[in-house]
């Protein structure tokens, strides 16, 4: 339970020192030394403690739980919610399922390019937004659809896109709308 708590909240992003962040890493580590399935629960404890996945810190997790290098960026490189660049606080992704698709999914994505200046995989200067596609988010009958974290929005047309991000980024800035 304490797992998926701990891996869902950067702890320290830009706050504590590289050795404070591998401190805490070293800890999660001894936790499930010697554990079988243990791989996963540190990638994504290491994720909440880091922000992201750095090669320093995978390098210590294979070391730690005796691992090849090779298994653990594997791993990491096979599920998507993993990252080994860092993130925003928020991941904006935009569905390009066949009913998103057809209904303007590519249009959608074309203008959230746009409004955040940067494509997908990459995140914007401020670490605010990030951008990312699916490919299906079952909700093929509100679509086109766009995900920004856990919040589904539906029926999103291009021209409204700027007025959506604009009401995460005054959430950020603490702005009221």
């Amino acid at each position: 339970m304490s797992s998926v708590n701990e891996s869902s909240t950067c702890e320290g992003c830009g706050e504590a020192t590289e050795e404070e962040l591998l401190a805490r890493l070293d800890e999660v580590l001894e936790r499930y030394k010697g554990s079988p399935g243990g791989l996963i629960p540190v990638l994504q404890q290491a994720q909440g403690i880091f922000g992201y996945l750095p090669e320093v810190a995978l390098k210590r997790i294979a070391k730690g739980l005796s691992k090849p290098y090779s298994e653990v960026a594997g791993v990491v490189s096979f599920y998507s919610f993993f990252s080994t660049v860092p993130r925003g606080k928020y991941v904006v992704r935009a569905c390009l399922g066949t009913a998103c698709y057809v209904r303007g999914g590519k249009e959608v994505l074309a203008a959230l390019k746009k409004q955040l200046g940067i494509d997908v995989g990459e995140t914007t200067e401020d670490r605010i937004f990030s951008l990312d596609v699916g490919r299906c988010f079952g909700a093929c009958g509100l679509a086109p659809v766009i995900m920004v974290n856990d919040d589904v929005h539906q029926r999103v047309k291009p021209s409204k896109v700027g007025e959506l991000l604009k009401a995460y980024a005054a959430v950020e800035k603490g702005v009221a709308q």
